[in-house]
């Protein structure tokens, strides 16, 4: 097991990130969605905590056979990464598996604070049993910057670029160096994130690879959701709901729509490679 702990500044405060959030995930979930990565919401209602109270819990499938081999999407046609969330804003819960890899799991403890990542309210004893004692003091803390840490050059926007994007609306941006130190308003996103693959001989490289792309991912996220606070900064709560059911549908009906064809079209091969082998059969024994 691989524990990290990644802090995130955002130039905004907590409250504009809680639907900045929303509209960011939403949106690209939908672009995912166009090529192929397709997201679709199994279950998305409200759900109570004791601790953090009224929150909301999702249940999403990560479909991935686009990113697979035509030989393997032909044999397994629908693998998928669930993703299951619990929000109780400004904390959330966040669990990664997969069905083919029972011994895969990623876990994502988050909370958001009006600061420039200097605190921190983590407890192992929350974490107890999943995390020793010793694995949590001695975890990575990485502080990474969303104006300058690269991303993969396949994720790049010029228009995302946060050195250089400028909002209209509330004015903040380009980001300079040392932004984090003199930016007001400030917040940080801390992510606990725990990464298990628990296979002899491939549990430390899969592990450190799987943090490479949570990295990459949260970077991702946090630089798009600045680059389009223009598009969601005046919309109600309400009207980033909508959005979001309005992208749920939307999204939901196109993966369904690959799967379906996905199968009518491993259903097809099946049924010419059959016929094909009866052909040669018939043909062998005349």
């Amino acid at each position: 097991m691989v524990l990290k702990e990644y802090r995130i500044c955002m130039p905004m405060t907590v409250e504009e990130y809680r639907k900045g959030q929303l509209y960011m995930i939403s949106r690209h979930s939908d672009e995912q969605s166009e090529v192929g990565e397709g997201v679709e919401v199994i279950t998305n209602e409200p759900c109570f905590d004791e601790d953090f109270g009224t929150g909301q819990f999702t249940e999403k499938r990560i479909h991935l056979n686009k990113r697979l081999p035509a030989w393997a999407a032909s044999f397994c046609p629908n693998i998928y990464v669930t993703e299951k969330a619990w929000n109780f804003y400004p904390y959330t819960i966040t669990e990664y598996s997969c069905t083919w890899l029972p011994r895969f799991q990623i876990y994502i403890e988050t909370r958001y604070e009006d600061d420039n990542g200097v605190s921190c309210d983590f407890e192992w004893t929350k974490m107890e049993g999943r995390v020793t004692a010793s694995e949590f003091t001695n975890r990575e803390i990485m502080h990474l910057d969303l104006a300058y840490d690269k991303i993969p050059d396949k994720h790049y926007k010029a228009d995302e670029d946060c050195t250089k994007f400028k909002s209209k609306m509330t004015g903040r941006g380009p980001l300079q160096r040392n932004w984090r130190e003199t930016h007001v308003p400030i917040m940080c996103s801390y992510k606990l994130v725990e990464v298990k693959f628990d296979v002899w001989g491939l549990q430390t490289k899969v592990e450190t690879y799987v943090h490479k792309v949570v990295k990459d991912i949260l970077l991702l996220g946090h630089r798009q959701a600045f680059a389009w606070i223009d598009l969601w900064y005046d919309m109600s709560f309400d009207n980033i709901r909508q959005y979001e059911n309005e992208i749920q549908t939307a999204t939901n009906k196109k993966v369904r729509a690959n799967r379906s064809m996905s199968r009518s079209k491993s259903s097809s091969s099946t049924s010419s490679a059959h016929a094909e082998e009866t052909n040669n059969g018939g043909t062998s024994q005349r």
